[in-house]
């Protein structure tokens, strides 16, 4: 099929892949500022997303060759997307106060425990969920922290934001763990051929 190349196990993969998702993440800010006041991006937004998308993508790819487990690939889908939605949140409009509070840079704790995890883990699937559940654990403790002495409460819906916004990430880390452990029972060393 023109179009397409063979990875390892016949598994067919197609060339234009990155560059149609590339586009249409890229396209969809760009349009949004066309539409609302309220999407208002520079050229360093977009450079920042694009380099955020391609470092996903590309964690994902290698995930994805590096095992033909379909509950690993989707924990590590699940663990990527938690990932990027917590930096660019921070980024954008902040989750503890607005985007320039300094008790933002909390959740770079919260990646670094997940970060540091995975590595110890070897990325192994059994390890990778204990990893993840850390993590949900380091983000519980960032909101623990942040409620407790108050930090952001100048916001309107302090303390809701903080509250809800930690347990869709908690979920999303623990989500990301199950399938983990799911995977881990599944037998598929990773590293395998696909």
């Amino acid at each position: 099929m023109p179009g397409n190349i063979e990875i390892g196990g016949g598994r067919r993969r197609s060339r234009w892949k990155i560059p149609v998702w590339g586009t249409a993440a890229l396209l969809l800010p760009f349009l949004a500022m066309q539409v609302t006041d309220e999407v208002d991006w520079d050229v360093a937004d977009f450079a920042i997303f694009g380099a955020m998308l391609v470092g996903a993508g590309s964690i994902y790819e290698l995930a994805a060759r590096m095992t033909a487990n379909s509950a690993y690939r989707a924990a590590v889908g699940v663990a990527l997307a938690a990932a990027f939605i917590l930096v660019w949140m921070n980024l954008a409009v902040g989750i503890i106060g607005a985007e320039d509070n300094p008790a933002n840079l909390m959740y770079g704790g919260v990646l670094a425990v997940g970060i540091i995890g995975a590595v110890i883990a070897r990325f192994q699937p059994h390890g990778m969920a204990r990893a993840l559940v850390a993590t949900a654990f380091a983000q519980a403790l960032v909101a623990v922290i942040a409620l407790s002495a108050g930090l952001g409460s100048l916001g309107a819906s302090w303390p809701w934001s903080i509250v809800m916004l930690t347990g869709i990430f908690i979920a999303l880390w623990l989500g990301s763990a199950w399938l983990f452990r799911k995977a881990a029972r599944e037998h598929t060393p990773v590293g395998a051929a696909p």
